[in-house]
């Protein structure tokens, strides 16, 4: 035995244990007594909580258990019956669930949806560099972009952006307006308002 063990690499406990048991036989799941029984009273607390875990119904059935007098039982042992009859719950992992896109997201033509985001370089000297830009969701052209050492990225660089975005793909004349609003505004908006640009 010593000598078969050792060829098969395996413990001459384990060889032991496998010539006792019958042939093709595996050992089952660990059963106990009352576990019928009380496999019947966890279907009855999570056939009305469907959303309680092992653990609160452990403390149903304590708590039940307490007034009639009965012992406690075990939270590992309501664990293994849940989990022999798939009645636990979902693992929390705390990762969000992954929503599947099965819709179209490339523009069909320029100039018919724009993107923007931005990223930071730390320097080596402590400084950080802050960049933002403009991107044509069809042609990928990087249309303008902006970048600072500052604080951040300030709202007036930003509308300067989309300002030369749309300079640059279709007018250089487009009114400019310095209020906090969107300079993109279409020619027939302005004509409507009678709106031009204040002298500067």
């Amino acid at each position: 035995m010593k000598a078969v063990a050792s060829t098969l690499g395996v413990a001459r406990s384990n060889l032991v244990e496998q010539l006792k048991r019958p042939e093709g036989g595996r050992r089952g799941s660990y059963r106990r007594a009352g576990d019928d029984e009380l496999l019947a009273e966890i279907r009855a607390i999570t056939d009305g909580r469907p959303t309680y875990g092992y653990r609160r119904v452990t403390a149903l059935l304590n708590r039940a258990g307490r007034a009639s007098g009965d012992a406690p039982v075990n939270r590992k042992r309501v664990l293994r019956l849940m989990q022999q009859a798939s009645l636990t719950l979902q693992p929390h992992t705390g990762r969000r669930p992954i929503r599947v896109h099965e819709g179209t997201v490339v523009a069909p033509s320029s100039n018919r949806r724009w993107a923007s985001d931005g990223f930071e370089i730390p320097c080596w000297n402590g400084a950080v560099v802050r960049v933002a830009f403009a991107i044509d969701t069809h042609d990928r052209e990087v249309m303008a972009w902006v970048a600072t050492v500052g604080a951040g990225i300030s709202g007036e660089m930003v509308r300067d952006m989309m300002l030369e975005c749309v300079e640059r793909r279709f007018d250089a004349s487009v009114p400019r307006s310095r209020c906090n609003g969107s300079p993109t505004m279409a020619p027939p908006t302005p004509r409507a308002r009678r709106w031009t640009s204040p002298p500067r």
